[in-house]
């Protein structure tokens, strides 16, 4: 399911840059929209499902999530696929390191070097060629990450008294509203081959949140964490039949050192709250 998950991520990437013509912000709309679409029987069905001991905190992980998500799009239209697909491996560090701040969660050393190889790699994929310039849409994807990282927080509280089913169902009612804030300014109405992708990319982004969850439902974290890097290979191989993009040495060695660091973050647990 995991895999599975991954190779949708890498369908979703391939699916924004190929929407030239719709600016990021409308995509975010749009895919919100059909996700929002394909999971209302579930809804229907169970609307028992929407009851939550949260309020205004949906809206704020909706907000978080949205945001990652929209750097990212934008990071799509600009960066390799494969290079922005890389920095967003970062999120499982940054989300040790708001664990900590936050969550009051120690840091090992185990974990500490994880952080600082993660970063490492992440300076090797956002300046590949050692000019000194740092690329703009691989720092944007940064910001994506670090985003992601924060909603991550804000679901790891919220879990604890909302079932997985509660908390998809009200991030995508929440998202769509959100979402179509920022892209009325940026407003083109699709035409009818960009409007299938959209339908298409919901349909992937309800089927990844579904297949996650469910995932998460039968394996420790720790254990299904390797498994998201699956997605690196598979942008990789969508990029290049698709765009001609191949991916540079540099994109392959950073990937693996955020790979390596993040396998040691998610495999050191320490205790969860200080004294």
């Amino acid at each position: 399911m995991m895999s599975a998950a991954a190779v949708l991520n890498g369908i979703d990437a391939a699916i924004v840059r190929l929407l030239v013509d719709v600016h990021p912000f409308v995509i975010g709309f749009f895919r919100a929209l059909f996700g929002l679409l394909f999971v209302a029987p579930m809804i229907v069905r169970r609307p028992a499902i929407l009851a939550s001991g949260y309020r205004a905190t949906h809206a704020v992980r909706a907000a978080l999530k949205l945001g990652g998500l929209l750097c990212f799009f934008v990071a799509f239209t600009l960066a390799p696929l494969a290079d922005v697909t890389a920095i967003i491996f970062l999120s499982p560090i940054l989300l040790a390191i708001g664990a900590w701040l936050f969550l009051g969660e120690k840091l090992g050393p185990m974990r500490v070097l994880a952080i600082a190889a993660g970063f490492s790699g992440a300076l090797i994929i956002i300046n590949p060629g050692g000019s000194g310039a740092l690329e703009p849409a691989l720092l944007l994807a940064l910001a994506g990450s670090a985003l992601m990282a924060l909603a991550q927080l804000v679901l790891k509280k919220m879990s604890q008294r909302d079932s997985a089913d509660t908390l998809v169902a009200w991030n995508l009612i929440l998202t769509v509203p959100l979402a179509l804030i920022p892209a009325m300014f940026m407003w083109t109405t699709p035409g009818w081959p960009a409007f299938f992708l959209l339908v298409v990319q919901g349909m992937c982004g309800a089927l990844n949140m579904a297949l996650v969850t469910r995932a998460f439902s039968y394996a420790d974290a720790s254990f299904l964490a390797p498994f998201d890097f699956i997605r690196l290979p598979a942008v990789a191989l969508i990029a290049f039949l698709l765009f001609g993009q191949v991916a540079g040495l540099s994109t392959w060695i950073g990937a693996g050192i955020i790979f390596a660091a993040t396998l040691i973050a998610s495999r050191n647990k320490t205790p969860t709250r200080m004294d």
